[in-house]
């Protein structure tokens, strides 16, 4: 039940302790957490960047509306989709996949055509929106996982996307920022920390059929 007391206990954060830092012990747990995110195919088609240096944290709060938590949250953990995915990435998967499974990878091959067909057949905007949709996937463990270290959070869509990119040089390296997460620990003056969590009723959230 200690999952369901930290979801209870985490709010969108939105002043954070400067001086407060997560220690990186707690970051490399935070990384192992998202890495095990479940994804389509197992793919992970995404990088997540953990952003720390104050000077791009400065550039980017500029692109971020002025948003506080950009330069105050301990640490940032942006998610970058990739533009594509390859035959190559694909193959890369299967031999990675054999290798830590004891198979032969041959084995494989007709699960390893199907995915490149799938994939392949994706229009660009289709697929960038697919691979986008796997950075949420992974956002919300990271959410879930902080929560239970009790490390605050505060997921952000309120940035420009093409300035991130522009800033980081993400085109270059085939991604692009598709969601943000500032963490760290909340701020004695954060008056949201008090309010009670306004959620729909479950009866409400679930129909069983």
């Amino acid at each position: 039940m200690k999952i369901i007391d930290g979801l209870k206990w985490r709010y969108a954060t939105k002043y954070f302790n400067k001086e407060k830092k997560v220690s990186k012990e707690d970051i490399s747990i935070l990384k192992e957490a998202v890495n095990l995110t479940a994804s389509s195919y197992g793919l992970q088609p995404y990088k997540v960047i953990v952003i720390s240096d104050p000077k791009i944290r400065e550039s980017l709060k500029e692109a971020s509306w002025g948003q506080s938590q950009i330069t105050d949250a301990s640490h940032l953990f942006l998610f970058c989709n990739n533009l594509n995915v390859t035959d190559v990435d694909i193959d890369n998967y299967i031999q990675l996949r054999a290798k830590i499974n004891n198979l032969n990878p041959e084995d494989s091959k007709e699960y390893a055509d199907m995915m490149k067909s799938n994939i392949g057949s994706l229009p660009p905007e289709i697929l960038s929106a697919w691979t986008a949709r796997q950075c949420y996937i992974a956002l919300g463990t990271l959410l879930a996982a902080s929560s239970e270290m009790e490390i605050d959070s505060c997921p952000m869509e309120g940035f420009d996307n093409n300035k991130y990119d522009e800033i980081l040089g993400l085109k270059e390296k085939g991604l692009s920022s598709a969601v943000l997460c500032a963490i760290g620990y909340r701020d004695d003056k954060d008056s949201f920390a008090s309010l009670k969590k306004v959620r729909k009723s479950i009866s409400d959230v679930f129909e069983e059929i």
